[in-house]
């Protein structure tokens, strides 16, 4: 194949990690499935823009990840969002004036610190329950601000959210995990 693809070998090589990929992101079996089918597809369509710069796994890669963004957009648009003043409402009671958490609000320490990969991977499952009780919208952000760390612009562009309302989602996206994390961890 042209610019040393070999589209033949791509379900052999890149299909179970671009399955994970997209099933980490969505938890959702069948659409990551569907998407994986339709990143290869697309690549199929596009393969002779690939330019080379970047391995095979890692121009899928980023096929996959514009589709799980289109997800995303799919999924959060017409969702209400957040005005400044329930922002700030929303943030009462949790930190003192001086700007550091109130006692009754302030974390505690997870324990993820072991080493032991059992409890790493216990932790994980945890988390990844937490986060499908995320809004779709927070779940979006969260994912793509801080696992697949987007740039704030980019995250904001993609979703249709403004800045303020960026920071607002991820602390709400947080606050909410850290409850969860809590509840079910520790």
């Amino acid at each position: 194949m042209t610019n040393g693809l070999d589209a033949r070998q791509w379900v052999n090589q890149h299909a179970d990690y671009l399955y994970s990929f997209a099933l980490s992101r969505l938890n959702n079996e069948e659409q990551a499935k569907d998407l994986v089918q339709d990143t290869f597809l697309a690549a199929l369509q596009k393969v002779d823009s690939f330019e080379g710069k970047a391995s095979e796994r890692t121009w899928l890669t980023a096929i996959l990840k514009n589709k799980i963004i289109d997800v995303y957009r799919k999924k959060s648009s017409g969702l209400k969002l957040v005005s400044e003043s329930e922002a700030i409402a929303d943030q009462e009671g949790f930190f003192e004036e001086d700007g550091h958490w109130s006692d009754k609000y302030k974390p505690v320490s997870f324990g993820i610190e072991d080493t032991d990969n059992i409890s790493n991977k216990e932790f994980n499952k945890i988390l990844k329950k937490c986060m499908e009780k995320l809004p779709v919208l927070w779940h979006a952000v969260f994912t793509m601000k801080l696992v697949d760390e987007e740039s704030s612009e980019n995250v904001c562009k993609e979703l249709s959210v403004s800045p303020s309302n960026l920071w607002v989602i991820i602390h709400r996206a947080k606050v909410n995990l850290r409850a969860c994390l809590q509840k079910n961890w520790l």
